[in-house]
């Protein structure tokens, strides 16, 4: 009887042990608080960037998502959702976006500013597209609860398989239409559930979001915040297209600006001092890519997405996708 007792204690124990010791190696790996709350000295500074991993990154994804930030998954890699992410906050807190989390974006998250209504007296509910910082925020019961990095229309001409416009995201009051699920395609590219707020421009997620503007008209949204972005902007939900002020209290996001505007958002060519030597006006799916069942057979093959394309059946068919 004592040998049976003996052994159920030594059983319990070794699975007690095995617990403390398997719950000890998971806080160590993911440590639930950050402590953001004191800055730290310079030296103790580290510089993530892409493809860093640790509790660094996973706690920056946190304090992120809890300033309305979202990178995706809570993950410990620094993947291109982060790097989208963190130019967001650069440029929400008048930083220069770059490729990495320096000491002024560390500061940033330990102080960072408050987001600043474009439209003064807006709704509760409402959406605002700022074309100079390319910035994209939705304010749910008077506040910010989702910031996103944006690329919208490059102001170039172009022409494509006969398509041939301006590629221009005009300034205005407009609210949230016609909506489709997952991936569209249309003359210009594909979509990632595009939301239309302005005729056939529309906000949808794209595989390829530069950090200039470079669409046809629409407003690229990466790819992860696109679901959210699709439940939240309702039909009927208004969207507010502005160009924030130089003078605003957070400078531009680059050294210079690409197609200045006046006050009324007309371009002013007689300031415009850019050179604009980007990539071609359309959304080639890239290696980042996370397609659904709905993706056209060809957007992650790296062949060219225009080629045989055809406007799916809820896209208008002179829409400038992208």
């Amino acid at each position: 009887m004592r040998s049976i007792i003996h052994r159920r204690l030594v059983a319990i124990s070794a699975f007690a042990l095995f617990t403390a010791l398997s719950c000890g190696t998971a806080g160590a790996m993911v440590d639930p608080s950050p402590n953001f709350r004191r800055i730290p000295m310079p030296d103790q500074f580290t510089a993530l960037r892409e493809g860093s991993r640790g509790i660094e990154v996973y706690n920056v994804r946190k304090r992120l998502m809890r300033l309305g930030f979202p990178s995706g998954d809570l993950s410990v890699t620094y993947d291109p959702a982060l790097r989208m992410t963190v130019w967001a906050f650069q440029k929400a807190n008048g930083l220069r976006p770059v490729n990495r989390i320096d000491p002024p974006t560390w500061r940033a998250l330990l102080h960072p500013r408050p987001i600043r209504p474009l439209v003064r007296n807006g709704e509760s509910e409402r959406t605002e597209i700022d074309l100079r910082r390319q910035l994209l925020t939705v304010w749910s019961g008077g506040r910010p609860v989702l910031v996103s990095h944006i690329s919208t229309g490059a102001g170039r001409s172009y022409c494509v398989r006969g398509h041939c416009g301006f590629a221009e995201t005009p300034v205005g009051d407009f609210r949230a239409g016609q909506r489709a699920p997952g991936w569209s395609t249309g003359i210009l590219g594909s979509m990632f559930h595009p939301v239309y707020f302005n005729g056939g421009i529309a906000v949808h997620g794209s595989t390829l979001v530069p950090r200039y503007p470079a669409s046809h008209g629409c407003v690229r949204v990466p790819l992860h915040n696109a679901v959210a972005l699709y439940r939240l902007l309702r039909p009927g939900h208004p969207v507010h297209v502005r160009r924030s002020p130089l003078h605003d209290e957070h400078r531009p996001a680059t050294g210079r600006e690409r197609n200045p505007r006046t006050p009324d958002g007309r371009r002013d060519a007689s300031r415009d001092t850019s050179r604009d030597t980007g990539p071609a006006l359309r959304p080639a799916p890239g290696r980042n890519a996370t397609p659904g069942r709905n993706v056209p057979r060809n957007a992650a093959s790296g062949r060219d997405p225009l080629r045989d394309a055809t406007p799916g059946p809820d896209v208008p068919r002179n829409a400038p996708v992208g």
